[in-house]
């Protein structure tokens, strides 16, 4: 059997050790992928089509596609699809 190995050590030695360039590629890119599920799941919900929401926000569906798959966003769009979407979004110190 082999070596058990923690989630830190994997991604320590796949993606570099935090504060690197390819560490921090590895996290934006984290949670862009987080944040468009945050997005597709919530229009999945209120049973709304990716044209739908590209609708109210003024943009077109293939803007919406690449977001729900993990394309980066800027504040302002992120802003407007979470008002579509009736989301709040809260900033706190860490």
């Amino acid at each position: 059997m082999g070596q058990l190995i923690n989630a830190k050590e994997l991604i320590d030695n796949r993606y570099g050790k935090p504060g690197t360039e390819s560490r921090e590629k590895f996290r934006e890119d984290a949670f862009s992928f987080y944040f468009g599920e945050i997005i597709k799941n919530r229009r999945k919900e209120l049973k709304l089509s990716q044209n739908d929401l590209a609708e109210l926000i003024g943009k077109k569906r293939p803007y919406i596609s690449r977001i729900e798959n993990g394309e980066d966003i800027r504040l302002s769009n992120f802003s407007l699809i979470a008002n579509a979407l009736n989301l709040s979004i809260q900033l706190t110190a860490i």
